[in-house]
């Protein structure tokens, strides 16, 4: 429940130590069959009350049928944490274990469900700067190796009168542990900045709202282009009277026409009106079909040549966007197919548009828990990022607050300007240091414009790439190699 608290829209990063502590205090020195029932508990405790809003729509079935799936990760890291904690060092070893089990259940099954990684936790704490090193890998790191390095530290100091004096290389290896991310994170604070490297661009987020919230939603669709155009036209007022800078490009957010404007004329002419009003180019998130398949699009629209280039989602959401065991599920209860009556496809190249002579990344929505799915709009010339979702479906939940630490997390550690347009809310436009400049309420129409900065530097994290994660996972299977090694040297030793 620590470890739940710390995470947004609380801003009490810091509970994460604690909560890392008392899981090390739990696991320290127990069987791997102890640690396995241990940490299942403790993912169960951790993942039910942050995920339920994937039930708010739903009901609770689906709900806990992902976090009974996702607590067995935990469950298996605990097993490996029981098992390294006889280790020297065991802390580091114990830390590297956590992040073995994050890097899993970001790929596994179906994709993977990367939500609840320790690093979208930390938007608002001090080993943020830590992102910019190696990405979310390292900052869930250091935050979990503090946590364990602090149980060590009170564990040692706990120790009773009459105990054998504490050796040396122990306490300075628990004193390290806590002080080394600390550290760390304070050197890495030179790679943040949010200066203009390449100038600025000025740039405009509608947040249109939808007519209610939930699933029903998409049965509204063309109230919510409308809601989006009439948005737009808004702001190309207030630019015309002079309140506002003209942008050099609108951001419109995922789902924001569900009609897809190039089979419809309807809705062609509604979004084509919009860009003609502002004068500059509109990213609409559209869902299009096309060669019999269906894709979530985003379309950049000129006001003058209309639509120009495109981008497909590549990271889609199973069991939203698309049903897995399609055949299966159907035989067991034909009610589940119907929720998602077609599947969508995945896109194949990244999205970069050259909007107005700027280079923007899009990384729609879910994709902005995937650490591959940002960092490659960048390796490809972004110089700014956008995250266009739709958060409707699930009411006001604290998922748009996770999603958008999230964009935050990512703004610093590719050290780009993120806009976050959202149909619902909370729309928003985050610095390169991470700081949130403009935001919006949640279920109401308005726009951001902002002029930011655009940078074309890179960080080690965005240059690394998947390294430190994949050697974060060597050292945690070197340190459960030395302590089944040691397993085994024990029980040979018992039986001579």
């Amino acid at each position: 429940m620590l470890l739940y608290v710390s995470f947004p829209p609380r801003t009490l990063w810091w509970l994460a130590l604690p909560a890392f502590a008392g899981l090390g205090r739990v696991l320290y020195g127990r069987s791997w069959k102890a640690g396995l029932g241990l940490g299942y508990l403790f993912g169960l405790g951790f993942l039910l009350p942050l995920l339920v809003w994937t039930g708010v729509e739903v009901g609770a079935g689906p709900w806990l049928a992902l976090v009974a799936v996702e607590a067995v990760f935990v469950a298996l890291v605990g097993a490996g944490v029981a098992a390294v904690s006889r280790l020297p060092g065991w802390p580091v070893w114990a830390a590297a274990v956590w992040t073995a089990g994050e890097a899993a259940r970001a790929r596994v099954p179906f994709g993977g469900f990367p939500w609840g990684k320790i690093a979208f936790g930390q938007a608002d704490g001090v080993f943020l700067p830590l992102a910019a090193v190696g990405g979310t890998p390292v900052l869930g790191f250091a935050v979990v190796l503090c946590g364990f390095g602090l149980c060590d530290v009170l564990r040692l100091v706990a120790r009773r009168p009459g105990v054998r004096a504490l050796r040396r290389p122990a306490a300075v290896t628990a004193l390290l542990s806590v002080a080394v991310p600390l550290a760390g994170a304070s050197a890495a604070r030179t790679l943040i900045s949010d200066r203009a490297e390449d100038g600025t661009a000025t740039v405009a987020v509608i947040q249109g709202n939808v007519p209610r919230a939930g699933l029903d939603f998409n049965a509204q669709r063309r109230a919510v282009l409308d809601y989006h155009a009439r948005e737009t036209e808004r702001l190309a007022a207030e630019v015309k009277a002079g309140k506002t800078p003209r942008p050099d490009f609108v951001l419109w957010p995922e789902n924001s026409s569900d009609i897809d404007p190039f089979a419809n004329s309807d809705a062609r002419v509604v979004v084509d009106n919009a860009a003609k009003a502002i004068g500059v180019p509109v990213s609409v998130g559209a869902v299009v079909e096309r060669d019999g398949r269906l894709y979530n699009e985003q379309i950049l629209w000129d006001p003058v040549k209309g639509p120009e280039q495109t981008y497909d989602k590549r990271q889609i959401q199973p069991f939203g966007e698309y049903l897995p065991l399609r055949s299966l599920l159907g035989a067991i209860n034909p009610d589940w197919t119907a929720m998602v009556r077609q599947d969508f496809s995945r896109g194949g190249t990244p999205g970069v548009f050259t909007v107005s002579g700027t280079e923007v990344g899009l990384a729609t929505c879910y994709e902005a828990a995937f650490d591959w799915a940002v960092r490659d709009t960048v390796t490809h010339g972004a110089r700014l990022i956008s995250v266009p979702s739709n958060n409707a479906t699930f009411d006001r939940s604290e998922m748009t607050y996770q999603q958008l630490a999230m964009s935050r997390i990512r703004a610093v550690e590719h050290s780009r300007t993120v806009t976050v347009p959202v149909t619902s809310g909370v729309s928003a436009i985050i610095m390169p240091d991470g700081r949130v400049a403009r935001r919006t309420g949640m279920f109401v129409a308005g726009h951001l414009v902002q002029k930011v900065p655009l940078r074309s530097s890179t960080t080690p994290a965005t240059e690394l790439g998947v390294l430190p994660e994949t050697l974060l996972v060597l050292l945690a299977a070197g340190g459960l190699g030395l302590a089944v090694l040691g397993g085994v040297r024990r029980r040979r030793a018992g039986d001579a």
